[in-house]
């Protein structure tokens, strides 16, 4: 498997881009590095920054909000991104969900499945620049050819002659989209997979990759996993406990909850509910503390040398590609890019 790592630019008040830390990772031998945005900063502009300064590394989002800009827009972020890094780049996209896109984004929420299927539609339109981009979509119409447009829009070629094979990779962890991810993208950036739950989406993998006329070896999956190098794995699991309940108890709503979904997916319903229930009542320490043991530590890289060793194992049974992950130091860097086996740079 592939080492990714991820960065959380925006976890702090101010931008914190690290670096040395991407250095390091390259000379080290990961394969990418991945940006993600909320309502904050953009997923995108790191990656040109990163783009004048790495030369080897992947440069990916995940992920980049689709409510965030029309396709056409992400189709010339990410091919002039290209432009400037070839063969380097990946378009990675996401939803996010109801309460970010319609308080933050502005956009409506509907028929996310649909939109997420003519988005990718007209990206690559951009992208292969086969004739002029047009769509008589459900949702996406382009031209647009609505009552309050003046009806002059005509279909655009792109000027810039981009990658026509960028690779696109969708974020998702419900049935339906993925398999519209094995169906129509390059590869998929799952929520909720994990070694223990693998075995809960073959179904839907074995679907799309039918619908699509593909085969798992045309799909890369990029899953992510919790790291800490310690002594102490209660500690760590604690650690984690209070950004998972705010996830599944306080982000998004009763009818639309990824996070929630994601665990009940896995087969903690019961724990699921308690969670929402405590965060909902402002009880957040007890939400933190309903979160099992269990949960965490699936496909988890936590505890010593030799723990985490015998988790990456785990993994390599499972569909994953490629694994995204966020040490806090150098020593987890590195041992990361030794358990899976990385070829550092010749002047590393």
């Amino acid at each position: 498997m592939k080492l990714g790592l991820g960065l959380d630019v925006w976890s702090s008040a101010r931008l914190d881009l690290p670096l040395d830390r991407v250095l390091l990772a390259e000379r080290l031998g990961y394969d990418s590095v991945w940006t993600a945005e909320i309502y904050g900063a953009d997923a995108v502009t790191p990656l040109a920054f990163l783009a004048a300064h790495i030369s080897h590394l992947r440069l990916g989002t995940a992920v980049a909000q689709v409510a965030a800009r029309p396709p056409t827009t992400a189709a010339m972020q990410f091919g002039t991104l290209e432009a400037m890094a070839p063969g380097r780049v990946v378009c990675g996209l996401g939803l996010s969900g109801p309460q970010v896109v319609e308080g933050w984004y502005g956009q409506p929420w509907r028929r996310p499945h649909q939109t997420l299927r003519e988005y990718v539609d007209v990206v690559r339109q951009v992208f292969r620049r086969e004739a002029p981009v047009a769509l008589d979509g459900e949702v996406l119409r382009l031209p647009h050819d609505g009552p309050d447009g003046l009806g002059v829009g005509k279909p655009l070629k792109p000027i810039l002659h981009m990658a026509p094979d960028l690779p696109v990779f969708l974020a998702c962890g419900g049935s339906r989209n993925v398999r519209l991810a094995f169906e129509v993208a390059d590869g998929w950036l799952p929520l909720g997979y994990t070694p223990g739950s693998a075995h809960l989406y073959a179904d839907d993998i074995a679907a799309g990759l039918l619908a699509g006329g593909r085969t798992l070896a045309d799909v890369e999956v990029q899953a992510s996993a919790r790291v800490a190098l310690t002594d102490d794995v209660q500690a760590a699991l604690d650690a984690a406990r209070p950004q998972v309940a705010m996830l599944v108890g306080g982000y998004g709503t009763d009818e639309h909850n990824f996070h929630r979904d994601a665990m009940v997916r896995r087969g903690f319903g019961e724990a699921a509910g308690r969670i929402q229930e405590l965060f909902a009542a402002g009880r957040r320490k007890e939400a933190a503390a309903a979160v099992p043991d269990d949960y965490l530590d699936d496909g988890a890289l936590i505890g010593d040398d030799q723990r985490i060793r015998a988790k990456w194992a785990a993994w390599e049974e499972t569909d994953a590609t490629g694994i995204t992950v966020r040490p806090r130091s150098d020593e987890e860097l590195r041992l990361l890019a030794d358990i899976a086996g990385c070829e550092p740079l010749p002047d590393a």
